[in-house]
């Protein structure tokens, strides 16, 4: 018997285009024969199920059930598609583990805890697995002077929305004057601001997943931007970053990468597919930690789709696998 399965896309944040892009891809390569998909999109004025007829089905919030024709529809599992707020962040997770109905990404707390660059660097930091760039959190509602910023940090650094992700709102800050207008961007897009100090180095990303009893690792990226640092744009124009799977780096380093990014989703308790980001410094041989994504980018060209493919395996097998695996 064919599950149902709800497809959650959209959002409340800048992300919502993305998410939908994303969910066309997962959509298009969830296994017809096995799943009933329901794509939902959620905003924070509704969430609604469009069918092919173009009719609009409100969804039940007391169960996140459907009535269509009549018909009450449950959901044996969730795939979660939306970046940034609620479905990065923790907000959908609690939701769903109050119904106790299975999705594919990590727990509530994990969610909560690493959409929070800042908070996510304190607590990676704290378990000496790898280097953690020296940073600073301030908030909206808190008084900061950008001299005491620049007394503990030493430029360039880079100045990021702390909860947010695609590098909306984030900046480059070279010299102390740029500091203060890269801060009021941030805070455009978000309370809280972590400002962190640039490594200078490469730029490897890559995704793992839990299924059958074990991690698996994707082959992993280089990321080389043609701009200063791997942005909105970098991100998602053709032609701007140069992604290169898998990357061109030797043993040593691959298997450091590898084995870092699994300890991380460990201790971190994740679960489902996550994405670890980290700068490899040259000139030290150090690795840094750069941040982990619960919900990674599952458009055609986004990373864990290229990664999948280099991994020799096809998008349906793989949202499968964590399809099955989150009903376990």
């Amino acid at each position: 018997m064919k599950k149902n399965i709800a497809l959650v896309a959209g959002g409340y944040s800048g992300e919502y285009v993305i998410s939908v892009q994303s969910a066309v891809t997962i959509e298009n390569n969830l296994d017809s024969s096995k799943y009933n998909v329901y794509k939902i999109i959620i905003t924070r004025e509704n969430w609604s199920h469009t069918s092919a007829d173009g009719q609009v089905t409100e969804v039940d919030k007391n169960d996140f059930s459907l009535t269509i024709s009549g018909t009450k529809i449950r959901f044996d599992a969730v795939f979660i598609g939306i970046h940034g707020t609620p479905g990065e962040d923790g907000r959908l997770q609690g939701y769903f583990e109050m119904l106790g109905i299975p999705f594919t990404s990590c727990g509530m707390v994990t969610s909560a805890l690493t959409f929070n660059k800042s908070y996510c660097n304190k607590v990676v930091d704290a378990l000496e697995v790898v280097n953690v760039s020296k940073s600073v959190h301030i908030f909206r509602q808190q008084p900061y002077h950008t001299a005491e910023i620049l007394q503990q940090l030493r430029l360039p650094v880079f100045v990021k929305p702390a909860e947010g992700g695609s590098s909306i709102g984030m900046s480059k800050v070279k010299t102390a004057e740029e500091l203060q207008p890269a801060i009021d961007k941030a805070f455009n897009e978000d309370s809280q601001i972590l400002i962190e100090e640039f490594i200078k180095g490469r730029e490897l990303t890559m995704g793992l997943y839990y299924s059958n009893g074990a991690i698996t690792t994707l082959p992993i990226t280089e990321v080389v931007s043609s701009k200063e640092f791997f942005d909105y744009e970098a991100k998602y124009t053709p032609g701007v970053s140069n992604e290169i799977t898998p990357a061109p780096v030797n043993d040593d380093i691959a298997r450091q990468v590898r084995e870092t990014a699994t300890v991380l989703y460990n201790k971190l308790n994740c679960k489902g597919i996550v994405r670890v980001d980290f700068i490899y410094e040259e000139e030290s041989g150090k690795l840094y930690f750069l941040e982990i994504n619960t919900m990674p980018g599952q458009s055609e060209n986004s990373l864990v789709p290229q990664q999948v493919r280099a991994a020799g395996k096809t998008l349906q097998e793989f949202y499968g696998l964590l399809l099955e695996e989150s009903m376990k």
